[in-house]
């Protein structure tokens, strides 16, 4: 036997268990991973003697030297103690309800340095106690089942798995504490790990760079949205939304989903957001700007799918009009806190092609909350998508204070944090019960044009009534006059019965606009001097804010323009 050494197994003369431990450790060291696996292949090799002429190999023969007589020794005549000695991962063997060091081999005293054998764990094997392995050793001799730890950074800088095996029987009964170096295998996880985090705060930028920075504010709605990236063990998503206005006091309202994670979904969102901003300049029905989506969508990636609602609020109808494509459904809130779903139609996904979207409508009046969200927002691994669904209307019901408020209560309610597993994004909409002075600020007034081209002065005359009757300022009063006369001129002459004038004015802008029967929309043209007509419509663009045309869903169009007010103290209520 080798003299003790540093490291090495001693016998104290007081210590008898340590002695009997180690006979004990020789016993069952037969157990250790692979050595029966190691036997029962041997045995497996050996043929029986009555059929060893068959071909097989004689055992004698399998363990010899092929240039010696010297046999090759069994794995059951090495020596246990000079294996462990030489094998680089740590191997530390402790013994009674104190884990006493019986043993240290090479490897160990080489990471942790030198430890005396028979001192108790805790205070001779610090490492082990930093590691918190100290009360897995306890686990290990109380139920006499091996514990595995993976991965765990000891003092010295590097990473270990540790396996904790029983070992012994009686009072020798002790624990085996066997470590492997995964140093490489942990940084290399870690390195990974940092390039997916750089990857998903690269997606987030980009994401939260292409959804709008400020929303727009529209004359006769209130909006707040938010969005909640999916946790750190998520890719971002492609959820987004945008507000839009349109112009004539109607605003487009769109939410959106792209299917998939990562910098390639937030891309697609991006291109399909620029697209719907471009579309909505069309002032279009919504189902004619999803239709143009689907098409775009399958342009861009045939494997890309998204969901989105696209919806209009104009203030004179007091509805909101729809259109789906396999979004969730939009949830309002009356004034009398009734809270309903939008119903059908909803179409199939952006990027599926070949399908007819249709538009629809659902009641948003004076007092009402609208929400428009991401499957985020509602959707659980545990539970139903209808069951998320009817807890964000039972929140929605009991949510009360302005848009934000509303946003940020729904987002509460359903548990969303910083570790959720998906995006989430929300928009919010309410169309608020004006009264008091704050309601003078909002009016409307139409006429009904009537007759051949007597309408023209009568037209004229009733906005002059009406802007006075609101007492604007002389120049504006008399541009909004001048403007009405030339688009209600323009419809008499090219336009088709009923024909209707229309005058609405915000706390921010005069709105102007005159429907017809006739569904050819205006252009802007250039006229000649020699030309008697031509000119109406770039007068009107000359002295408005704005000016646009759309066709209005029963058959028809309607041409607008609109001028910015001055501040509210140059102009009476």
């Amino acid at each position: 036997m080798r003299p003790p050494g540093p490291g090495r197994f001693r016998y104290p003369a007081a210590d008898n268990y340590t002695r009997q431990g180690f006979v004990n450790f020789t016993r069952w060291s037969a157990r250790l991973p692979g050595t029966q696996r190691r036997a029962a292949a041997r045995t497996e090799q050996t043929a029986p003697p009555d059929r060893r002429g068959e071909g097989s190999v004689p055992a004698a023969r399998a363990e010899r030297l092929t240039d010696g007589d010297r046999p090759l020794p069994a794995v059951d005549e090495l020596g246990v103690r000079g294996v462990l000695d030489r094998v680089p991962c740590l191997v530390a063997l402790v013994h009674g309800p104190d884990h006493r060091i019986a043993y240290l081999n090479d490897a160990y005293t080489a990471a942790f340095g030198l430890r005396p054998v028979g001192a108790p764990a805790r205070g001779a094997l610090p490492e082990l106690d930093e590691l918190g392995l100290l009360p897995l050793l306890d686990q290990v001799l109380r139920s006499g089942k091996p514990r595995t730890v993976k991965s765990r950074k000891a003092p010295d800088g590097r990473s270990y798995t540790f396996t904790c095996t029983p070992a012994g029987e009686g009072d020798g009964r002790g624990v085996l504490v066997f470590a492997t170096d995964v140093t490489d295998h942990a940084e290399a996880a870690e390195r990974l790990r940092a390039s997916e985090r750089r990857q998903r705060e690269t997606a987030v930028t980009l994401q939260r760079s292409l959804l709008p920075q400020e929303l727009e504010e529209p004359d006769d709605l209130r909006v707040a949205a938010t969005y909640h990236p999916g946790g750190t063990e998520a890719a971002v998503g492609g959820d987004w939304y945008d507000v839009i206005t349109l112009g004539g006091g109607r605003t487009a309202l769109v939410i959106g989903d792209v299917m998939g994670r990562g910098v390639r979904a937030a891309a697609v969102m991006g291109q399909l957001r620029t697209a719907v901003r471009a579309y909505a300049r069309l002032d279009l029905p919504p189902h004619e700007v999803l239709q143009l989506l689907d098409g775009l969508a399958m342009e861009i990636d045939a494997n890309q799918i998204a969901t989105c609602v696209y919806a209009i609020h104009d203030p004179n109808e007091g509805r909101l009009v729809y259109a789906s494509a396999g979004h969730l459904p939009i949830l309002v809130r009356d004034e009398n806190g009734t809270v309903r779903r939008a119903d059908e139609p909803t179409g199939p996904p952006l990027g599926t092609g070949g399908w007819m979207h249709a538009s629809g409508s659902v009641p948003l009046g004076p007092g009402s909350t609208a929400v428009l969200y991401t499957d985020g927002l509602v959707e659980r691994r545990d539970e139903d998508l209808d069951e998320g669904i009817a807890s964000l209307e039972r929140a929605l019901a009991g949510a009360t204070g302005g848009p934000q408020v509303v946003c940020d209560r729904l987002v509460r309610s359903a548990g969303v944090t910083p570790e959720h597993d998906d995006d989430v994004a929300v928009l919010v909409l309410q169309h608020p019960a004006r009264s008091g002075p704050d309601r003078e600020l909002f009016r409307n007034a139409a006429l009904e044009l009537l007759g051949g081209v007597e309408a023209a002065p009568r037209a004229r005359a009733f906005a002059s009534g009406v802007l006075t009757s609101w007492r604007f300022p002389a120049e504006l009063h008399d541009l909004g006059v001048l403007a009405t006369s030339e688009l209600v001129a323009n419809s008499l002459q090219h336009g088709t019965p009923p024909m209707r004038l229309r005058l609405r004015r915000t706390d921010r802008r005069l709105i102007i606009e005159v429907t017809d029967g006739d569904d050819h929309l205006p252009r802007r043209r250039r006229a000649e001097p020699g030309d008697e007509s031509g000119r109406g419509i770039a007068i009107v663009a000359t002295i408005a804010s704005a000016w646009g045309s759309r066709r209005t869903p029963g058959g028809g169009k309607a041409v607008w323009c609109e001028f910015l007010l001055p501040k509210t103290a140059d102009v009476g209520v």
